[in-house]
């Protein structure tokens, strides 16, 4: 199967890092090598981006596609999170642009043996790293009821997060959950019918919180952002791409943090703690996909790019 993934934003993202070309970049979520193309093509002769995927087929799609640009290009397999040390086996003290797009990418949801998808009948994986030891299976078949029904209520915003995750675990009480379809049956059947026929389909925050989970995705984000942040020479960009409102709360958060770092209690007539103002998020409001690019590609309907740039 081909890896097929429309970029999202992509137009808003090379804007959004003022492309230096003797610069050097970071595209922390490779995938299909959409965005890597067109920061590529900006390069000049000193110009290097660094490519970090830890989706082995990401990995093998990209290389390929970025071959005409090999000379520039570093193609690393990895997670954004261990962004720093990856740099520093590269030699690269920092960078001036970093870009995250945090979606799932197209094939992984459309390939039925990565698991990923309700509308298909695979197994349970969701690994965005199939060397990681956690799977989705795992999770439905091995987390307490109450540590399902907190990663569906939280990660998933699903309000009948309790329902699903007691019904999970009668179920698997006389035989495993193997399949996204078994799973699908299990949440159809905890959520009422009026309920069904709104809202897109059931099993959709399930999911998700799911694949949230297995990847560590929140935490991974959370985590790095401080790093990322840090790594950016003078008036480098950090852009960030979510699909999701949990995730555009630690990147909104992460970003006002870095703007007013200051711990001094506000009754503090002046500032004592000596924290400075790291730079500036560009945008004050995300900046949202036209109706013209949803109408093109449905899967950016969600999406949110948030830009800040390094004093």
């Amino acid at each position: 199967m081909e890896f097929a993934h429309t970029s999202v934003l992509l137009d808003e993202c090379i804007e959004g890092l003022a492309i230096k070309p003797d610069g050097v970049y970071v595209d922390g979520t490779l995938g299909g090598a959409g965005h890597s193309i067109e920061i590529a093509k900006r390069l000049g002769e000193k110009g290097i981006l660094i490519g970090i995927d830890r989706d082995k087929d990401a990995i093998e799609a990209a290389t390929r596609r970025l071959e005409p640009f090999k000379e520039h290009i570093r193609i690393v397999r990895s997670n954004y999170g261990q962004i720093g040390e990856v740099l520093n086996k590269e030699k690269i003290n920092a960078v001036d642009g970093i870009l995250l797009d945090l979606g799932v990418s197209s094939f992984q949801l459309d390939n039925e043996e990565r698991g990923f998808s309700y509308r298909f009948d695979g197994k349970l994986d969701m690994r965005m790293d199939d060397r990681d030891l956690l799977t989705a299976e795992e999770i439905v078949n091995t987390y307490t009821e109450e540590e399902l029904t907190r990663i569906i209520r939280d990660y998933g915003e699903e309000r009948f997060a309790g329902k699903i995750a007691s019904n999970i675990c009668s179920y698997r009480r006389k035989t495993p959950i193997k399949t996204a379809f078994e799973l699908n049956e299990i949440i159809a059947s905890s959520i009422p019918a009026r309920m069904r026929a709104t809202g897109g389909h059931p099993s959709k925050r399930t999911f998700q919180a799911i694949r949230i989970e297995c990847n560590r995705e929140l935490e991974v984000l959370k985590d790095s952002l401080d790093t990322m942040i840090s790594l950016l020479n003078p008036k480098g960009r950090l852009c960030i791409i979510t699909f999701h409102s949990l995730e555009d709360r630690i990147v909104k958060t992460a970003f006002r943090n870095a703007e007013n770092p200051c711990t001094c209690p506000p009754s503090f007539p002046v500032c004592v703690c000596g924290k400075k103002p790291l730079g500036h998020a560009v945008n004050r409001k995300p900046i949202l996909p036209s109706e013209e690019e949803i109408g093109e590609n449905k899967r950016a309907k969600s999406a949110k790019l948030r830009i800040f740039e390094k004093a």
